[in-house]
């Protein structure tokens, strides 16, 4: 079950990103570098963390014209990346070039191809401002279901979306289809700045492929065994 945990290494330097990385390795599936740490440090520290034995999650949600995006993709591939991420709002000609490159580069490099994930509504939003703000009218889980189905259609792999939606994701989308789900809180942590959350045992039932967790890991004092403690919830999941 640790190999569907996911930590998000959400700092802003190197040396803290490595520690978390180095007493965590064993305890976790993969780590998450996004853009906090990915802008401070530079793209060499995906290749550090492999070089720890950590998988590297590269999450830069990627959202321009197709034939960017599928160039940026050719880069995170041949990076090693172990999953990377693009907005599934960007269109399937976006995603179809992008599924495509990254087979071709990993072909070519003889490498293991990265899963390639649509980006589908951000956790931090809530339908109110999806309405009132972002500008779409329908419910949150329509749209989700609706890129979710779309990002299917172009080739990608699954999607990253709030685990409030993974029921509805898995009816339209198959047993197959990745669903990566960050906002999960332990009930012992704090929700922070997400909105549609939901505890690591729920998101497991419920048939998350991945979770992704940071601050009620990173941010405690032994995150190791804040880990190991989210694992446990997980195969309780599993097993209730």
């Amino acid at each position: 079950m640790k190999e569907k945990l996911i930590v998000a290494l959400d700092v802003s330097t190197r040396e803290k990103a490595l520690r978390l990385a180095e007493q965590l390795w064993d305890k976790v599936g993969a780590f998450k570098v996004g853009m906090q740490l990915y802008n401070s440090v530079g793209p060499d520290i995906v290749k550090d963390i492999q070089a720890l034995g950590g998988k590297v999650f590269v999450d830069l949600k990627f959202h321009d014209i197709p034939n960017t995006v599928s160039q940026a993709s050719r880069i995170i591939t041949g990076k090693g990346a172990f999953m990377f991420t693009l907005h599934a709002s960007g269109g399937k000609e976006m995603m179809e070039k992008s599924a495509l490159a990254v087979q071709e580069t990993a072909a070519e490099m003889k490498i293991t191809k990265p899963i390639v994930l649509a980006i589908t509504v951000l956790t931090s939003i809530s339908q109110e401002v999806f309405q009132n703000e972002v500008g779409i009218q329908r419910p949150i889980e329509d749209q989700v279901v609706e890129w979710a189905k779309l990002a299917q259609n172009s080739g990608i792999d699954g999607v990253v979306a709030s685990p409030k939606e993974i029921s509805a994701i898995r009816k339209a989308c198959g047993p197959d289809f990745i669903i990566v789900t960050p906002g999960i809180r332990p009930l012992w942590a704090a929700s922070n700045d997400q909105k549609r959350i939901m505890t690591p045992k729920e998101a497991v039932q419920l048939g998350a492929t991945y979770l992704v967790v940071g601050r009620p890991i990173t941010a405690q004092e032994k995150p190791g065994e804040a880990a190991q403690k989210i694992v446990t919830e997980m195969e309780e999941g599993i097993h209730a």
